[in-house]
């Protein structure tokens, strides 16, 4: 094919894609028009919102949390970096 030929198909392609998308607009807004209610789905039961600051203690966590943990970035405990 040639330059000019592949231009062409392209602007084809383009202009039904065009065309297309306007057909699907269209069909979009008959439906909303028909039926506003079906379009929302009911909403799923939400958990309520806790309003405010949430309460940090001020004690030192348990140190069994950090046991066998490896110190980001810096390795293993115990070994030497290369």
């Amino acid at each position: 094919m040639s330059l000019q030929d592949d231009l062409t198909a392209v602007r084809r392609s383009l202009n039904e894609l065009v065309r297309s998308v306007e057909r699907l607009e269209r069909d979009v807004e008959d439906a909303a028009r028909q039926a506003p209610a079906a379009r929302q789905a009911p909403a799923a039961p939400r958990a309520p919102r806790q309003e405010g600051m949430v309460q940090v203690p001020d004690t030192p966590y348990d140190s069994s949390l950090w046991k066998d943990a490896d110190d980001e970035g810096l390795g293993a405990r115990g070994r030497r970096a290369p």
